[in-house]
C-alpha cells in the first residue's frame, strides 16, 4: 500500500490545483499516481493502425527474397551459441527508420524500447545498437541484390516507363573534420609517433612497472594505440590517388584525412568547402523511381554519367530513350559514350565565349554526335522535355535529405557510404510503390513529414 504521507510539493500543488473554484471546494482532479501498477498492452499487433507505414514496409518485406541477407549466419539449429535476430526485422527496422529520417544505429536501438512502431517491427526480439550498425553496413553485396530485385518488381507493376532518365548528384558531408586532413609529410611524421606511442605501450605491458594500468584500461589504450596507426597507414595509401586527382603544380599541395582516408574536400550547395561525398542519384520522370545509385569522392559530376548507365541496363535489362543532366555532367566523351548506346542525351550547352555566337551551331572541331547534340538543344521540344530533370531528380534529392536525413553520414570510407545509399534508394522506392500500388494520395501514415 502506498504510503500516505505527502510531501511539500503534493501539498503546494494540491493548494494550487483547488484555487479558482469559486468557493466551492477543491477541485476534483485525477493525480497521477506512477507508484500503481497499470495495464499495460500486451498484444504487440494492436499497438499500430492497420494502415501505418511501419504495417506495409513489413508487408513488403515479407514478400522480398532476402536469402542473400542470411549467407552470413553462423548459428544454426542444434549448434551452441545464441540465436541471430531474424534479418528480415533488421531489414524492416532499417527502411522504416531510414523513411523517417534515423541514421543512427544507437538512435534506432533507443528507438526500439521507445517507440511503438519500432517495438512492432521487433517482436519482441531485442536488439542492441552494434547489431543495428553492423549490418547496416556489412551486407553491400545484399543491398545492391535487393535494389536490383525491387526495382523489377516496379517495372512489373509498370511504374518504370523508360522514357526519360534524370541524373543529379548530391554532396553529402562526411564524418570527418576538415582540421583531420594533413599533407604528407605530415602524416609520416604523425605515423612515427604513433608507432612510437604504441611500442612505448607494448613495452610497457611486458614490464613490472608499478604505475602500469592494469586490465581493461591497458587493452583500452593499446586497442586505441593501434587504430591510430591504422588510420594514418590508411591516410597514407589514399596519398597517390589525392595527389593524382589534383594539377601537376599543386600536387604537393594534396592533403588525406586521417578520419576518414577516403573523403574529399568538395564544394558543397552553399558554396563551402567541406569533407563529402558524391551521392550520385538516377530516376524515372515518370513515378520518380531511382534506377540507379553510385557514390565517389569526386567532387565533379563530370563523368559520372556512362557508369550509371551502365548500372542501369545491369539492373532492368533495357536502357531509356533519354538521359536528362546538367551541364556539370555533359562532357564531351560522355555525351559520345551515352549517345553510342542509343540513348538521347539532353543536357544544357555551355554558353560560349563570344556573346555573338549561336550555341546551339556545331562547331568545326565537334564529331557528328556533339553536333546534333548543340542543334537539339536548341529546339523547343529538347528545352521542353528537359525541364523534367529538376522537377524529377532534385526532388528525388530533396526527399532524401529531408525524409532520409542524408544530411551528414554517420559512417566512414566509400563502401559503407554507397550502403547508406542503396538504403535511401531502397527505401524511397518502397514508399512510391506502396503510394502507387495502394492508390494513395497522400503519405502513409508513420512516414515523417
Amino acid at each position: 500500500m502506498r504510503n500516505e504521507a505527502r510531501s511539500p510539493i503534493e501539498d503546494a500543488v494540491s493548494e494550487s490545483c483547488g484555487q479558482g473554484t469559486g468557493g466551492k471546494g477543491p477541485a476534483r482532479l485525477r493525480i497521477a499516481n506512477r507508484d500503481q501498477v497499470a495495464p499495460v498492452p500486451a498484444y504487440l499487433d494492436a499497438l499500430l493502425p492497420e494502415d501505418h507505414l511501419a504495417r506495409l514496409i513489413w508487408e513488403v518485406v515479407q514478400r522480398l527474397d532476402l536469402s542473400a541477407f542470411y549467407e552470413g549466419l553462423v548459428v544454426v539449429e542444434g549448434g551452441p551459441g545464441r540465436a541471430a535476430a531474424d534479418p528480415k526485422i533488421l531489414v524492416a527496422l532499417w527502411m522504416y527508420g531510414t523513411s523517417q529520417g534515423v541514421t543512427s544505429a544507437r538512435a534506432l536501438d533507443r528507438l526500439c524500447v521507445e517507440h511503438l512502431a519500432y517495438i512492432w517491427l521487433c517482436g519482441g526480439v531485442s536488439m542492441n545498437y552494434h547489431s543495428l550498425s553492423d549490418f547496416r553496413v556489412q551486407h553491400g553485396t545484399a543491398l545492391d541484390r535487393l535494389m536490383t530485385e525491387v526495382l523489377g518488381r516496379l517495372r512489373y507493376a509498370d511504374l518504370i516507363e523508360f522514357e526519360h532518365i534524370a541524373q543529379d548528384g548530391v554532396r553529402v558531408r562526411a564524418s570527418a573534420g576538415a582540421a583531420s586532413f594533413r599533407r604528407q609529410p605530415t602524416l609520416e611524421e604523425c605515423l612515427a609517433e604513433a608507432r612510437e606511442y604504441l611500442a612505448q605501450l607494448s613495452s610497457r605491458d611486458e614490464s613490472n612497472d608499478d604505475d602500469r594500468p592494469s586490465g581493461h584500461k591497458q587493452a583500452a589504450r593499446e586497442r586505441a594505440a593501434r587504430e591510430r596507426v591504422e588510420r594514418i597507414e590508411a591516410a597514407l595509401a589514399e596519398m597517390p590517388a589525392a595527389r593524382a586527382a589534383k594539377a601537376k603544380k599543386e600536387q604537393d599541395r594534396a592533403r588525406v584525412s586521417t578520419t576518414d582516408p577516403e573523403a574529399r574536400v568538395m564544394k558543397m550547395a552553399d558554396g563551402g568547402f567541406r569533407p563529402a561525398y558524391n551521392f550520385q542519384f538516377a530516376a524515372d520522370t515518370a513515378n520518380r523511381v531511382i534506377v540507379g545509385v553510385e557514390v565517389s569522392n569526386v567532387g565533379s559530376d563530370m563523368g559520372q554519367a556512362p557508369g550509371m548507365v551502365q548500372q542501369m541496363e545491369g539492373r532492368l535489362g533495357r536502357l531509356p530513350n533519354d538521359w536528362l543532366m546538367d551541364g556539370g555532367f555533359a562532357s564531351r566523351p560522355s555525351i559520345e559514350d551515352i549517345e553510342a548506346q542509343g540513348i538521347r542525351v539532353l543536357a544544357p550547352v555551355q554558353a560560349p565565349k563570344d556573346p555573338g555566337r549561336d550555341p546551339h551551331q556545331p562547331l568545326p572541331e565537334d564529331s557528328p554526335v556533339i553536333g546534333d547534340w548543340r542543334v537539339r538543344m536548341g529546339t523547343e521540344e529538347a528545352k521542353e522535355t528537359y525541364r523534367l530533370r529538376a522537377a524529377t531528380i532534385e526532388l528525388v534529392n530533396a526527399q532524401a535529405r529531408t525524409w532520409h536525413g542524408l544530411t551528414q553520414l554517420g559512417v566512414r570510407g566509400l563502401a559503407k557510404a554507397r550502403c547508406v545509399a542503396l538504403w535511401v534508394a531502397i527505401t524511397h522506392n518502397i514508399l512510391v510503390g506502396l503510394r502507387a500500388l495502394l492508390g494513395l494520395d497522400r503519405a502513409p501514415r508513420g512516414l515523417a513529414a
